[in-house]
């Protein structure tokens, strides 16, 4: 053990460069843990969308699953930024020196930083808000497109101004809509129970009397909602979106 480490809490960072590129090529880095339960639905994802006969004809890839990255949307909201980028930075060079080609992350509100996260990086952050901008365009003709995220993810404006750069209008909910869906994710979901149905209608209600054509689910653990409840396309879900491109970039066939 090098001097200075404890025995619990030795970061993965230490042993970057240990030869784990020399094991995989040309891996894809996934940095999850933000939560567990999207981070496994995420793999599931690729998995199943990659066409395959055998297990080497699937993607190579590095999870690290991070669950002590500090919570976005408190960072976020509370102006002190530092705890969770730099956690996000170490995770992101772990596995840049470990080999991988590129990096997504899977968290919506941690999109926050990843501009400043690719200038650290030498290898590109395949940008889950910016694929899935993209693939809205094309699915809904450029109509009215609504938000469904955290607050951190809301407010920043992340979705927003991304949406509206490519022509489209977004809709972000008021704000006794915006805490049912805050609960879905927090009391619900990230706490390993089912989402909360009644509640779930009356969200979907005030999305669809706003005029939205369909709706992003901006935050992994509402994805968990919409495989787990079979929900349907008029919701947008951005990890499938990611998945698609993840395979695509790893040169697979996506199917």
């Amino acid at each position: 053990m090098n001097a200075g480490t404890k025995r619990s809490g030795v970061r993965l960072s230490r042993f970057a460069g240990s030869g784990m590129e020399a094991i995989l090529e040309n891996p894809i880095g996934i940095i999850g843990g933000m939560g567990p339960l999207s981070s496994q639905l995420f793999y599931k994802m690729i998995t199943e969308h990659t066409q395959a006969q055998r297990d080497q004809d699937h993607v190579n890839l590095i999870i690290l699953s991070d669950v002590m990255v500090p919570d976005r949307t408190k960072a976020i909201l509370s102006g002190d930024h530092d705890a969770a980028y730099h956690r996000l930075e170490e995770d992101a060079k772990f596995l840049e020196k470990s080999g991988c080609q590129a990096i997504c992350m899977i968290c919506n509100t941690a999109h926050f930083f990843a501009d400043r996260l690719q200038k650290e990086l030498s290898i590109p952050l395949l940008n889950m808000v910016r694929e899935t901008a993209r693939a809205a365009a094309h699915r809904t003709n450029f109509g009215k497109i609504g938000i469904m995220a955290t607050d951190g993810t809301v407010k920043t404006g992340l979705y927003q101004k991304t949406l509206e750069a490519a022509g489209m209008e977004a809709f972000a909910p008021p704000e006794d809509i915006q805490k049912l869906v805050m609960y879905q994710i927090y009391e619900r979901i990230k706490k390993g129970l089912p989402y909360d149905a009644q509640r779930w209608q009356d969200i979907e209600e005030a999305y669809k009397a706003a005029g939205c054509g369909s709706v992003i689910l901006g935050c992994t653990e509402l994805s968990v909602i919409k495989v787990d409840e079979k929900l349907s396309d008029w919701y947008i879900d951005p990890m499938e979106i990611l998945a698609e491109k993840v395979i695509r970039f790893a040169g697979k066939k996506y199917h």
